[in-house]
């Protein structure tokens, strides 16, 4: 049997039981550590004494520490190691999730969440690079998404706990208990992960063969897109999709960090069924995660599969807000509000490699996740001055919903060529 007729189901399937899960759970830790100060912003209003404005800044100033160690950690990850990158991430950011716990006033609440977002700030883009090292760009959507699988699973699991702990201790003991699995899950990541099919002594030797075949397909297609990081910086693709993310970011971290607030003042529960109710969104996100990257790498179409998500999810959310005389239909719409939004992001990622090649990857995912998360700052803090405003959380809503719908539609104007490579002839088609 030569390199050509090797396939993936012939070689084994090691890097998906691998890879997969160990990067699954370890982002898990980091999203549930990100996205529980949502169910904190009661407690943290009344002790204190902050305004629902100060709560949101306090939910998305986390996004602009998070961009300083963006394109550092992309390029760090690309030319030295992701494995160790991340891995002293996950002992840093450990320490300021628990610190979070044990802030006494509003300017310290700041400066740690400041400070936890620099502790996190360039894993996903390392995470990213460390994915592109063991699935060639034909897999890649569906790899992505079962490690974003870790955004609706972490909600899952952080959602229901988390109102049980605001409700039966306190919203201190939230971000100790929820800070203390990084320290944990850095022996795991140390001992099971590596850098590349090179450095494992996990995959056999066939399995090596077919990814250094399929990897050899994907530098064939690299002769189409940009060579270096600093040409792709300059390309305007790089930069819409720098837009689009921005967007997406403020009607995602929006919508989830108030999420428990609008479902608590929309049913009148208490925190605890609070939590079992927004845990109902990210479930349907689950399954449409899976439905649409798998289509997505089945038809190899990206852009379709990235902007009609983003543009259901808004629609949805506009249902939400026009049903809430009618308490049980607007639930479902808020459920389907994430569980459209949520889809788009594993394939949204297969775009940058079309525009980049390797040597520019990193960096240019961090420039899009660094500038692009900034809107995680902007969603929350704009949803809670305009519940400051207007004490409702209609208008924010409504922002949201419309920042969304845009983000798809510029999807749709972005040009993306679905690139194949003939192995047989070793020529590009478009």
């Amino acid at each position: 049997m030569t390199d050509n007729s090797l396939t993936g189901g012939e070689v084994g399937r090691t890097r998906w039981r691998r890879i997969i899960p160990v990067a699954f759970l370890m982002y898990t830790i980091a999203y549930m550590d990100r996205i529980n100060v949502g169910f904190g912003f009661s407690g943290m209003e009344k002790s204190l004494h902050i305004s629902a404005s100060a709560a949101g800044l306090a939910g998305g100033i986390f996004f602009f520490g998070y961009l300083f160690l963006q394109i550092p950690g992309g390029h760090i990850a690309s030319k030295f190691s992701a494995k160790k990158f991340v891995l002293g991430a996950l002992l840093v950011w450990g320490l300021f999730a628990i610190l979070t716990g044990v802030v006494q006033n509003e300017t310290e609440l700041m400066i740690v969440r400041f400070l936890l977002g620099v502790a996190e700030g360039g894993v996903w883009p390392a995470t990213l690079i460390l994915l592109s090292r063991w699935f060639p760009a034909e897999e890649r959507a569906r790899a992505n998404m079962y490690w974003m699988f870790c955004l609706p699973v972490a909600a899952i699991i952080m959602a229901p706990l988390s109102g049980f702990i605001v409700q039966h201790l306190s919203w201190r003991y939230l971000f100790i208990f929820e800070g203390l699995p990084p320290f944990i899950w850095a022996l795991v990541w140390w001992l099971l992960i590596a850098d590349s099919p090179d450095t494992a002594r996990f995959i056999s030797p066939e399995e090596k063969a077919y990814l250094h075949q399929k990897f050899e397909e994907d530098r064939l297609r690299s002769r189409t897109v940009s060579q270096d990081w600093r040409v792709a910086f300059s390309n305007p693709r790089v930069w819409l999709l720098v837009v689009i993310y921005f967007l997406v970011q403020v009607g995602f971290y929006g919508f989830a960090l108030w999420l428990p607030t609008v479902i608590k003042g929309l049913t009148k529960s208490g925190f605890t069924v609070t939590g079992f109710i927004t845990a109902l969104p990210y479930v349907a996100a689950l399954i449409l995660m899976w439905i649409n990257a798998n289509h997505s790498d089945k038809t190899n179409e990206r852009k379709k599969h990235t902007a009609f998500p983003l543009i259901f999810g808004g629609l949805a959310l506009l249902g939400s807000l026009l049903t809430t005389h009618v308490i049980l239909l607007s639930l479902v719409f808020l459920i389907l509000t994430e569980g459209f939004m949520l889809p788009y992001v594993g394939v949204f990622w297969t775009l940058p490699p079309l525009f980049v090649t390797e040597a520019g990857l990193g960096p240019t995912m961090g420039l899009i996740n660094g500038i692009g998360n900034l809107g995680g700052f902007f969603g929350p803090f704009i949803v809670g001055a305009l519940i400051t405003a207007t004490n409702s959380t209609v208008a924010g809503m409504v922002a949201l919903t419309i920042v969304l719908i845009v983000a798809g539609l510029l999807i749709l104007s972005l040009r993306v060529r679905n690139l194949t490579v003939d192995t047989e002839a070793a020529e590009v088609q478009v």
